[in-house]
């Protein structure tokens, strides 16, 4: 397949070796006898990511369509490459995550290969096809995760502690919504519980069709402005198929070695925050879930 050419400059260094492993969890887990020889190979001056194959069925070619970094697929016949319809599961326009601009975004096409292969990990993988899993980002920022789960139709939650992130993120969702006019309920309030303010929470439902919505066949998105270590004040135990984060590092997203709170010294490491949260999220998580994180490897080893 052509590997996509939208990529920033930095992550299109890292784009072929990216593809060539999303591409083999993929093989491993959802296409009956795997992928062989994937490998990088060019063709007429042009890199493409190939790899063998038995031939491939409906269900498999719609599951590689959403391969982050596919932008065209082919089936090589001789010298000719014969062009292969993507079926991706895209609902919307690609406006809901590439619209947002701010510095310390992640990359839109690495946020969908963590979801991705989060998703591969779990006991059951073809379900990425179904649009029925439920989906935290217990660290969201402006929401980049959640627009990729969204989608796909996923549910999608987040816990964000930066009031000013997620007071961002619901002024664009609430404006993308209505720009789409897609049909939809969101209410923003405050989580009390015995007389005490936990915070704040954003609740959406929206239809991907009028029908679906008037249905009440919704996509639901609920995302809560509190510290991530109170999670479970929040969210049910098990009440999620999948936890993704892009652990925050760095100048712009710098953490608090005590778990996110406005207490304590800033970071650029993310180990000290993990080693508190992950106890914390892993109740949420249904059995046979997964849990995808990436981070820094610069400031933090594997």
């Amino acid at each position: 397949f052509l590997v996509s050419p939208s990529h920033n400059r930095v992550y299109a260094r890292s784009a072929p070796a990216l593809a060539l492993a999303e591409l083999e969890a993929f093989g491993e887990t959802v296409i009956d006898g795997g992928v062989q020889d994937a490998g990088i190979t060019e063709i007429g001056g042009v890199p493409y990511v190939t790899f063998s194959a038995a031939e491939l069925s409906g269900t498999e070619i719609r599951l590689l369509s959403n391969l982050s970094s596919l932008y065209a697929l082919f089936a090589v016949e001789g010298d000719l490459l014969r062009p292969v319809a993507r079926q991706p599961l895209d609902l919307f326009e690609s406006d809901l995550l590439t619209i947002q601009k701010y510095a310390g975004k992640t990359n839109e096409d690495f946020t969908r290969l963590l979801l991705n292969v989060t998703a591969l990990a779990s006991d059951e993988p073809a379900r990425l096809l179904t649009g029925d899993l439920r989906l935290l980002d217990p660290m969201c920022g402006r929401g980049t995760t959640l627009n990729q789960a969204v989608m796909y139709g996923m549910d999608a939650s987040g816990i964000e502690i930066d009031p000013k992130d997620f007071d961002a993120y619901s002024a664009f969702f609430r404006t993308w919504l209505k720009n789409s006019r897609l049909k939809h309920r969101a209410e923003t309030g405050t989580v009390r519980r015995q007389k005490a303010t936990l915070g704040r929470r954003l609740q959406v439902a929206l239809g991907a069709s009028k029908e679906l919505y008037r249905e009440g066949s919704t996509i639901d998105v609920t995302v809560v402005n509190a510290d991530t270590l109170r999670g479970g004040d929040f969210f049910r135990r098990g009440e999620f198929d999948l936890i993704v984060t892009d652990a925050p590092y760095g100048v712009q997203h710098g953490s608090r070695p005590h778990g996110g709170g406005n207490a304590g010294r800033l970071s650029r490491s993310p180990v000290d925050l993990l080693a508190a949260a992950v106890p914390v999220w892993q109740p949420l998580l249904r059995p046979g879930g997964a849990l995808g994180i990436s981070w820094n490897t610069h400031v933090a080893g594997r």
